[in-house]
């Protein structure tokens, strides 16, 4: 295995997201067709309604498989496209975390993140009612 890791922008092109909707709708398409019975000797009105079903299921599936792999692009900040991909996409950053762990240690003793220590001023089930 190469030690060389695929950049966004090369697991990003175009054609090959556009192959992937067009294989999703013909699969689905497919599906539809074999499902109405089109490959079947029966009426002769039933094939034609069956390619018009099967035609509609690609094309709905076409639309809707483009627009999911747009939103899931969404998701990618623009400034890591040149980036190295060698973890999942949406995993929380290591230096949110860093931050965050950093915000922690700062203040030990507070708990409640308003940063008084005053006894009388937390919630108690017992104020409740």
């Amino acid at each position: 295995m190469s030690d060389q890791r695929p950049t966004r922008r090369d697991l990003m092109k175009p054609a090959q997201l556009l192959g992937l909707a067009l294989v999703a709708a013909l699969f689905a398409g497919l599906v539809s067709l074999v499902s109405m019975g089109f490959f079947q000797n029966r009426y002769p009105g039933e094939s034609a309604h069956a390619l018009v079903v099967g035609g509609v299921v690609a094309g709905i599936t076409f639309i809707v498989t483009i627009v999911v792999i747009a939103l899931l692009l969404l998701a990618v900040r623009p400034d890591q496209v040149t980036h190295a991909v060698d973890k999942p996409v949406l995993i929380a950053r290591d230096e949110a975390v860093e931050r965050e762990a950093a915000r922690d240690a700062d203040a030990p003793g507070d708990t409640t993140g308003r940063g008084d220590d005053e006894p009388g001023d937390a919630l108690d089930s017992r104020d409740l009612g």
